[in-house]
């Protein structure tokens, strides 16, 4: 019966739904048997259409048959299930394109389900029983199916490798522990595993933080992005709001300058049309005189022309033609020239405020702020060329290397006359532009004003000097010590003397902060502000015999 048995195709008995040994088994019309439980859900997902099928030949049934069960096929079933016929395995019980198929397996091979070390050799579930039944095969090392199980072999001495040589960082036998790693440090492979196992979860747990980390600036970003989103939509409605108010404004303008020039107008043409009916009445006046005169002059009796020129009345007086003053045809072009003054100022006020908003625009700070810098390496790292612009040295101040360094002079330097020089302060500014994150150096002797500035500022008066307007930041340097000025607004300022000050910005921030620099860097003052245009570094020259120069760090 076992050989029959063993002779038996499994998969005349198996059910082709399940892939399994047939259980409770029931048969279609058409021959074919199946689980009454697979073949049951098969038929529910047929229930909307109303037809039936056999999953393996498609035959159709209306309506959905009764199944009933296969008496001898579920007899069958049993008896063999007794002598351990097992189903077919399923296609996916296969060994496939890279995967560890059983050594044992004769034919087309089972996926291997563990590897033995010690037989080097891997097993599917059938032939690793053997490993789980017999004590000495208990003893063998199972690992995860392996197709490199070889390279736990030593080459050396055909060994499984179980030690681990920290001197040489290599995987050893325990030959090879006695033999070319004598005196090494050496541990099992299993203390090393524990070991390195150990750095890698704490390796991972780091990760883990960092990806924690990550995580939470992914979400302050996607805020960053939905704020940025917002406020740039706002903003486009509120200029689009207050363009509409403007555009309205200038209409209502247009329209009361056209209601005013027309009501003038009606007036004037009014007053015109009035003195021409005047002027209209008098000419028919005066032909009616002129054609009297003419009859009295064709009278040929003196006498009755004597008569006839007696009874004449008098002339009224009437003005002169020349008392009508012509004047030139330029009645309402004054309004027109009006208008046109009034047009190119505002297109100078548009053209400058759109300047101002391009760059306000350009400016906007839609990434977050970096931390500011610790020590002087860091400051550093932001520090890049700055020289001074001869077009806006006073000239009484010399620029020397490579218009970096001022000095105070007695006698007029030769520069040319332009519209940026300062006039009546001994200062300059820089020809770069500074915005985002800058830092730079000033090494200074005598009185020194170290400042930064927009460029906009006035270039003569009292309110042009550094610090004595809101569009300047100056540090006062000398050898008593430091003064900031702001607005003309004057703070003391306390902090070790130092030849060399250190000027750090970031723009986008509004920070400014000046330090005094020598072996250490200590601050002296910070100002937290928000800047509107860009800056420029600014240096002014007290005393005669003093100078200042913008160090290349």
């Amino acid at each position: 019966m076992s050989q029959s048995a063993a002779q038996l195709d499994p998969k005349i008995i198996s059910c082709c739904l399940c892939m399994d040994l047939l259980k409770d088994p029931v048969a279609t019309s058409c021959g074919h048997n199946y689980c009454r439980k697979c073949l049951q859900q098969h038929w529910d997902t047929e229930e909307e259409r109303g037809v039936y099928s056999c999953p393996q030949c498609s035959k159709t049934f209306t309506p959905r048959p009764v199944l009933e069960k296969n008496t001898m096929l579920a007899a069958l079933v049993k008896t063999l299930e007794k002598i351990g016929l097992q189903a077919a395995p399923a296609d996916h019980c296969y060994a496939g394109a890279g995967d560890v198929a059983c050594d044992v397996c004769t034919g087309r091979k089972l996926k291997a389900l563990k590897s033995c070390l010690v037989c080097r050799a891997s097993y599917c579930d059938s032939h690793l029983q053997p490993h789980r039944d017999a004590a000495p095969l208990q003893r063998h090392k199972l690992v995860e199916p392996s197709q490199q199980l070889q390279e736990n072999i030593c080459p050396h001495h055909d060994e499984v490798m179980k030690m681990f040589c920290r001197t040489d960082q290599k995987i050893i036998c325990y030959l090879c522990s006695v033999d070319d790693h004598k005196g090494h440090h050496t541990v099992s492979a299993a203390a090393e595993r524990t070991e390195r196992q150990r750095e890698l979860e704490e390796t991972r747990q780091k990760i883990q933080q960092k990806i924690q980390h990550r995580e939470e600036d992914l979400k302050v970003l996607q805020k960053e992005v939905e704020s940025i989103n917002g406020s740039a939509d706002k903003a486009i409605k509120d200029s689009k709001d207050i363009f509409t108010k403007m555009i309205h404004l200038l209409k209502k303008i247009r329209s009361e300058v056209q209601q005013q020039v027309r009501s003038m107008q009606d007036g004037a043409v009014s007053e015109v049309k009035e003195l021409q009916k005047k002027l209209q009445q008098e000419i028919t006046e005066l032909n009616r005189r002129d054609v009297e005169l003419e009859k009295v002059l064709h009278t040929l009796d003196h006498c009755q022309f004597l008569l006839n020129f007696s009874s004449l009345p008098a002339l009224s007086p009437t003005p002169d033609s020349s008392s009508l003053q012509i004047r030139p045809l330029r009645y309402f072009e004054d309004v027109a020239a009006a208008v046109t003054k009034l047009s190119n100022k505002i297109k100078q006020v548009l053209m400058e405020t759109q300047t101002n908003i391009s760059w306000t625009v350009s400016n906007v700070d839609v990434l977050l702020n970096e931390p500011e810098p610790r020590s002087r390496k860091d400051f550093l790292r932001y520090s890049s060329p700055i020289t001074l612009d001869p077009n806006t040295v006073n000239k009484y101040l010399l620029l020397s290397e490579e218009n970096r360094k001022v000095t105070l002079m007695m006698e007029v330097q030769s520069y040319c006359n332009h519209s940026d020089r300062f006039t009546d302060g001994q200062q300059v500014l820089s020809r770069e532009s500074l915005t985002g994150q800058c830092y730079w150096e000033v090494e200074r002797r005598g009185r020194v004003n170290v400042a930064v500035a927009y460029r906009n500022i006035s270039r003569a008066g009292e309110e042009s000097g550094f610090g004595l307007n809101d569009k300047s930041w100056c540090l006062f340097c000398s050898s008593g010590g430091y003064v900031f000025y702001h607005n003309n607004i004057k703070t003391d300022v306390s902090g070790p003397l130092s030849s060399r000050v250190g000027v750090y910005l970031d723009h986008r921030a509004g920070l400014l902060s000046f330090y005094s620099v020598s072996g250490t860097m200590k601050l002296l003052h910070r100002v937290q502000t928000a800047f509107t245009q860009p800056l420029h570094v600014g240096l002014r020259i007290v005393y005669s015999d003093s100078s200042a120069e913008l160090i290349k760090v």
